[in-house]
């Protein structure tokens, strides 16, 4: 079954029939974590680095920031026997799509932040691909654990 992931928002499942996805990465970060035992994996879709600058806005969507929305993917996982040391992670978007003078760097940011959480955690990510001026949709197989990236302009590709 195919899972829907939109922007500010997380899904986890260790349901081998589900599909978890999300469109249109701009300067959002789309996070995509696996566990290969467990066979566990979601994605986090989120669009700002710091919930801070809003807080409750933070308490009614933690999803929406970095610093409250990439735990509570991995604690998702958790509830289903993942272990952080077995996962794959990889990340996406990160792009300057509206900004293009770059004033704002929001793309930049939240992968600042992203790398802030996991140096914190000591996490360590197998693959990203992040910035650029293009939008990325990701996919995420439950049954392989494969994950797969259509840039804006091509076809999709298995990471």
């Amino acid at each position: 079954m195919k899972q829907i992931v939109g922007v500010a928002d997380m899904k986890v499942s260790n349901n081998p029939a589900d599909s978890i996805m999300t469109y249109s990465l701009g300067s959002c970060i789309g996070l995509v974590i696996y566990d290969s035992i467990a066979k566990v994996g979601g994605i986090l879709h989120y669009m700002l680095p710091e919930s801070g600058i809003d807080k409750i806005k933070a308490q009614k969507n933690p999803y929406m920031f970095a610093d409250t929305g990439i735990p509570r993917l991995f604690k998702g996982a958790y509830k289903f026997d993942a272990k952080k040391s077995r996962m794959k992670i990889c990340v996406f978007g990160g792009a300057q799509i509206l900004d293009q003078s770059g004033f704002f760097n929001i793309g930049n940011r939240n992968y600042m932040a992203l790398k802030k959480v996991f140096f914190k955690n000591k996490v360590i990510i197998d693959t990203e691909q992040v910035g650029g001026a293009a939008n990325r949709t990701i996919r995420l197989e439950i049954k392989s654990g494969d994950v797969f990236v259509k840039t804006s302009g091509s076809k999709e590709v298995k990471i």
